[in-house]
């Protein structure tokens, strides 16, 4: 583990690069190794051949109960629980790697497993007692229950604060009622992860976490949702009336579920990040096989340069985003304390560049794509849900950027204080303003500053970019808080641009790292494609960054909130008023 438990990317907007962080470049053990290429061959073995049961299942809108019981037969339940309790031990960085197996043959698969693993049961593994583990691990590994995660209702979606589902305390037990809606695994669940209000002695209501079996009375499953995409898999409501929960099935403390909730969401990214990079891999494979022996003009299309762009940036977004997530799983395993921000990243990152994969891969296929005869427009509508649970990209964009200049912050704010004691503690005082002063140069010239100095040498412009763009971006932190303060909250886009900044540099170390990693293992000649990787990838953060640099000052921030307030009076633009 790190010594500091500062997370890069807070690091890295102060204006230093936490290199432990990222080098050596995360790699798993060897019986962690031996374990995951098992469990990939029985995956492949099992899925290999279920090509038209998974268009089957997709248009019925369910996956059949004989298939989840061969789910449960080869294991797919217990990836991350204890061998002692049938489970196969998996830390996050070989369960991602599990779930980008399965994605890359059906997604409604992949989100059955990873609904329970990665945050139907998460939090008893992170937060439940040695009684509650001894109670339920052999059941949740061997799929005899099944676990589903329950905060989302209808007037709380991003916004945890809102749960009304509440839950009031008797002798003994919890007395739960209220509803959950959209809640994957619903319908074929026993075990749920459950927040739900109760009161504190000061009579405010705060979030608290419980476990809650199906077999509690008053427990009711709601109808099967006809979905967009990963229609084979079970979404229900939930609703609790008057559900007698045990007092011991509190996870964590009384009133500290919304600290469950996003360890169990930040823990559990990298099994979404996995299934993503699956689908990526799927993507790309297909379109490449097509572009090969697809004609066009008297030629295979795979020699058309726009097709060959198309491709090659899908190869650069599914390694970058890999990166980013097997460096979030290893963090997770133990690498570092404070990996929320780091996490959220590799969500957003992950989840928009099979987007834009599956997107690609559909105008590569041309005409034949849009037919449901072929999977493209299926693993796009699969795609699409990514971008929305686990916390929405516009949410996560808020989060990354507040979190970021909430420490920033704090050290102005120390600053603040210190100059209004400059004459009671001048040494003090002084020494603030001479920490201040070097970073302003450091960000201006670069003399003194932290280095990205452990990259191939090959990758050494690369760095140097790197180097810079972070200069900028401590300079950008320090620029809005200095220019909105505690306004800082309601300025949305700026907000928006200062997180995809910190998205691009923590995707662009991340696969540095890899490169690197590779590059010392290879050599340079074998992993040529990989340096290729990274100097495209430099590039696009290089020009994607500085358009966000640009528009901090120079932007029309204000005329796009004009246009939306028209079309939001009008129930709509109001078109017929434009001549």
């Amino acid at each position: 583990m790190s010594e500091s438990n500062t997370g890069f990317m807070k690091s890295l907007c102060a204006g230093a690069i936490d290199q432990q962080l990222l080098y050596p470049f995360p790699t798993l053990g060897e019986e962690q190794s031996e374990t995951l290429q098992m469990a990939i061959s029985a995956i492949d073995a099992m899925l290999g051949d279920r090509k038209e049961d998974f268009f089957k299942w997709d248009a019925a809108g369910e996956i059949p109960a004989e298939f989840i019981t061969e789910l449960k037969q080869f294991g797919l339940f217990g990836l991350i629980l204890p061998e002692e309790n049938g489970g196969m031990g998996m830390g996050n960085m070989a369960y991602s790697r599990t779930l980008q197996a399965v994605a890359r043959h059906d997604a409604s698969v992949a989100i059955t497993i990873g609904a329970h693993s990665s945050i139907g049961m998460r939090g008893l593994k992170l937060f439940g007692t040695d009684a509650l583990k001894e109670r339920y691990y052999d059941k949740l590994a061997s799929g005899d229950m099944i676990a589903a995660f329950c905060l989302t209702e209808p007037g709380a979606g991003s916004d945890a604060a809102s749960v009304r589902t509440t839950a009031e305390s008797f002798d003994d037990h919890y007395l739960l009622n209220g509803s959950k809606i959209w809640i994957t695994n619903g319908g074929i669940a026993d075990f749920f992860t459950v927040f739900a209000k109760t009161q504190g002695a000061n009579k405010r209501s705060k979030l608290s976490a419980f476990i809650v079996t199906k077999d509690m009375s008053g427990v009711k499953i709601g109808p099967h949702e006809d979905k967009m995409g990963i229609r084979g898999s079970s979404t229900t409501s939930i609703y609790f009336e008057d559900v007698k929960v045990p007092k011991d099935h509190l996870l964590g403390e009384l009133h500290g579920g919304f600290k469950v909730a996003m360890h169990i969401l930040n823990s559990g990214r990298s099994g979404l990040g996995g299934g993503c990079i699956g689908g990526m891999k799927r993507l790309i494979a297909m379109s490449s096989e097509w572009a090969a022996q697809r004609e066009q003009f008297g030629s295979p299309i795979r020699k058309f340069g726009l097709i060959q762009q198309k491709v090659g940036h899908m190869v650069v977004d599914c390694y970058a985003a890999e990166s980013a997530v097997t460096l979030v799983a290893a963090m997770s395993d133990g690498r570092c304390d404070d990996y929320a921000v780091e996490a959220a990243i590799a969500k957003v990152f992950a989840t928009e560049a099979l987007w834009r994969t599956a997107d690609e891969a559909l105008q590569v296929a041309g005409g034949t794509g849009f037919m449901r005869e072929y999977a493209y427009e299926l693993i796009l509508r699969d795609s699409r849900i990514n971008r929305i649970f686990e916390g929405t990209n516009e949410i996560l964009r808020l989060f990354v950027a507040l979190t970021a200049l909430n420490d920033v912050g704090q050290t102005l704010a120390e600053m603040s204080r210190g100059l209004k004691g400059i004459f009671d503690d001048p040494i003090k005082g002084f020494g603030l303003l001479a920490d201040y002063g070097r970073k302003h140069v450091e960000w201006r010239t670069g003399y003194g500053a932290t280095a990205m100095d452990k990259c191939a040498v090959e990758l050494r412009p690369e760095a140097e970019l790197f180097e810079e763009l972070t200069r900028q971006l401590a300079a950008m932190a320090d620029m809005l808080l200095r220019k909105h303060g505690k306004k800082i909250v309601d300025m949305q886009f700026a907000m928006r641009r200062m997180a995809d900044v910190m998205i691009d540099l923590f995707v662009l170390a991340c696969t540095l790292s890899r490169v690197t990693a590779s590059v010392q293992q290879n050599g340079a000649e074998k992993a040529q494609p990989e340096l290729e990787i990274a100097r495209v990838l430099a590039g696009q953060v290089r020009g994607r960054v500085t358009r966000n640099f640009r528009k901090i000052d120079r932007n029309d921030d204000d005329l796009i909130k004009s246009l939306a307030d028209r079309a939001f009076d009008n129930g709509g633009f109001d078109w017929d008023a434009i001549r």
